[in-house]
C-alpha cells in the first residue's frame, strides 16, 4: 500500500463522511439543494447513510486491507455509483451549473480506486 493511496483514501473517506453528516444534520444549504433537485424527503436518511457507510467502508478497507481486501473496493464502487446518481439527479433537475459539486466528491474516490 502506497502513501499516495493512503492519503487519497483518507481524503475520500473524509469528504464522503462530511457529505453524509451534512445531510444528516440537515444543513440549510443542503436542504435547499435537495429540495431544488426534487429529491424526496423520505430518501434523505438513506442517502446520508449510504455516504457515511461508504466512508466507513473506505476506512475499513484501508485499515484491514490485508485481511478483507474487497471491503474498500466495494465501498469505493458504491460511492462512485452514488455520486454518478447525484450527477444524474442534478442534471435531471436542470441545475447544470451544480454538476461539478458531486464530481468534486467523486474525484478522490475514483483516485483511491485507481491507486488501489
Amino acid at each position: 500500500m502506497s502513501v499516495a493511496h493512503t492519503v487519497v483514501t483518507l481524503l475520500a473517506a473524509a469528504m464522503a463522511g462530511y457529505s453524509g453528516i451534512v445531510v444528516l444534520t440537515r444543513a440549510g444549504w443542503i436542504v435547499k439543494a435537495l429540495t431544488d433537485y426534487d429529491v424526496p424527503r423520505t430518501w434523505w436518511n438513506l442517502l446520508d447513510a449510504a455516504k457515511i457507510a461508504g466512508a466507513v467502508g473506505l476506512l475499513v478497507g484501508l485499515l484491514v486491507g490485508l485481511f478483507l481486501p474487497y471491503v474498500g473496493l466495494a465501498a469505493g464502487v458504491g460511492l462512485v455509483l452514488y455520486f454518478t446518481g447525484a450527477v444524474v439527479t442534478v442534471a435531471r433537475a436542470r441545475w447544470y451549473s451544480h454538476i461539478p459539486f458531486p464530481l468534486v466528491y467523486a474525484a478522490p474516490v475514483v483516485a483511491a480506486l485507481a491507486l488501489a
